[in-house]
């Protein structure tokens, strides 16, 4: 082992080995040791020493968020803040309440709920004795929470951070951190009746969130897993076909199949009949139409999945969604605790005539299902407590929003200010300040701008750039006559208002604010 260094100020090298003297003045030196590997070992720690920073404590470092990460600017958060409004809006319109549970959790709690997905799962070194990894989703740590409550019937929310060690797609909205909107039904219940209003709430979502047309397309993996048996999958290769299916929303046929031949080892006759399955699509009528395959009517599995997908239909036909929905085999969705129906939501059209259209078209921006056995892998005793839901996938759809605002003209507030108190004249400051105060006092949201004389173009020009719709002026008249001078910002009509009634009127001008 080389070593370099100051002993007394002089310059002293050595290696851990049988010749070693003393010589002038307490320098070690080798006599093998030559001057070319000092300079080596010295240039060395100067490299150290460059990486570490200079003298004045300055460090160089890239300015840059991690990868499938990123910042969001106003502009950006309001868009977001405005479907997470919507989405919420809807959850409580459907009588859920939320939870919140950590951002991680131990690691077995996660370990085997995901099959293939389980490599993307992001561990933490060991803190203090437990072993922990970040949440992939939030549905097993609802189930978690349910058993470790001994909860059995709640209707419930959840928008939350998540992290996957994905491949990122900034472009198409896959991030490594990203939010999810949860929204999950937990009781025993009548078949299909809860699984219904699932769909019916990702309907209006997208609906309301005007992203274009889709389609809802359902399966069970109870039809899924009697598909299987039936075309010849044996019962160990049932998730890893599943999974490899589940690509077939972006993958030809021939790729899957390859697939599940090469790498997962399925004879090619079983993958031929799977491909004559997974072609199929329709709506209630496919159901009846599979019912009387005599194949998959003789296997208990697929025969409890088409009777069950039958009621589906009949209450989605009563929730009026059916033009939306779309029974198809080729669904698999492929983590591993969904038990039956399954559902995901894609976009079917183009966002706009625009040439730069393929960046806003993300595909999948919803999902869910039945997954009546999670909750029992965490409770002691093995109590299952069936549930179904549905999450929405946010960075999908504001990366398609945020697309929309940058091609439209239309300008987005990144404030909710509803006035601006202004003065025309000089030495008002205190006067802005206390009316600014009577108007916060009175739940109105206002400003001022942080200077003693500001002159009034220049308050009137940061309402038209912030999108303030009022502007409240007072000078020596107004204040002598008890009333302010209330300017709308895009007519420029102005009207006296008596101080009195200043926060009435300010309330009915801007009621869509």
């Amino acid at each position: 082992m080389n070593t370099i260094g100051l002993v007394s100020g002089k310059l002293w090298t050595g290696f851990l080995g049988p010749r070693i003297g003393l010589c002038n003045n307490a320098l070690w030196a080798v006599s093998c040791y030559t001057n070319t590997q000092i300079v080596a070992e010295v240039a060395k720690l100067l490299e150290l020493k460059a990486q570490l920073g200079t003298d004045d404590g300055k460090q160089t470092f890239v300015l840059k968020t991690p990868k499938g990460t990123r910042d969001y600017n106003p502009k950006q958060m309001a868009i977001r803040e405005s479907v997470f409004n919507t989405i919420i809006s809807c959850f409580k319109r459907h009588g859920a309440e939320t939870i919140d549970t950590p951002v991680f959790e131990l690691k077995e709690t996660l370990t085997g709920k995901y099959g293939e997905d389980s490599k993307l799962i992001y561990d933490l070194k060991d803190q203090g004795g437990e072993l922990l990894s970040l949440r992939y989703d939030l549905t097993v740590p609802f189930a978690r929470y349910l058993a470790m409550n001994k909860i059995s019937n709640i209707k419930r929310y959840h928008i939350a951070k998540v992290y996957r060690r994905d491949n990122p797609a900034m472009t198409k909205g896959r991030y490594r951190e990203f939010y999810q909107c949860d929204f999950d039904i937990a009781g025993q219940y009548d078949p299909m009746i809860p699984d219904a209003e699932c769909i019916k709430v990702v309907h209006e979502i997208l609906t309301q969130l005007q992203l274009g047309d889709f389609r809802i397309k359902v399966n069970d993996r109870r039809i899924l897993d009697g598909m299987f048996a039936v075309c010849g999958v044996p019962d160990d290769k049932f998730r890893a076909i599943c999974s490899t299916v589940d690509k077939l929303d972006k993958a030809s046929w021939e790729e899957v199949k390859n697939e599940m031949v090469g790498e997962k080892g399925l004879a090619p006759e079983a993958a031929d009949r799977i491909g004559e399955y997974v072609r199929m699509h329709g709506g209630f009528d496919l159901a009846e139409t599979l019912l009387q395959d005599p194949q998959l009517s003789q296997n208990k599995h697929a025969l409890d999945g088409l009777t069950d997908m039958k009621h589906l239909f009949k209450y989605l036909e009563l929730f009026k969604v059916t033009d939306k929905v779309i029974f198809d085999l080729s669904l698999a969705r492929g983590l591993d605790y969904y038990t039956g129906v399954i559902y995901e939501a894609v976009l079917t059209q183009p966002q706009n005539d625009h040439p730069s259209e393929e960046l806003v078209s993300v595909g999948s921006v919803a999902g869910g299902g039945r997954y009546d056995g999670l909750v029992g892998m965490f409770d002691p005793k093995g109590r299952k407590v069936p549930c179904v839901g549905v999450s929405v996938g946010i960075e999908r759809v504001f990366s398609i929003l945020e697309q929309k605002a940058e091609a439209s003209e239309e300008k987005v507030r990144t404030t909710e200010t509803q006035v601006l108190v202004a003065s025309a004249q000089k030495n008002l400051l205190e006067e802005r300040l206390k009316l600014t105060s009577e108007l916060w006092d009175a739940g109105i949201k206002a400003e001022v701008l942080y200077k003693k004389n500001p002159k009034l173009l220049s308050q009137l020009q940061h309402c038209e750039e912030t999108g303030i719709p009022l502007v409240a002026i007072i000078g020596e008249q107004e204040l002598k006559e008890g009333v302010v001078k209330l300017r709308n910002v895009a007519t420029r009509e102005e009207v006296d208002v008596s101080r009195v009634t200043l926060v009435e009127e300010v309330k009915k001008r801007t009621i869509q604010s």
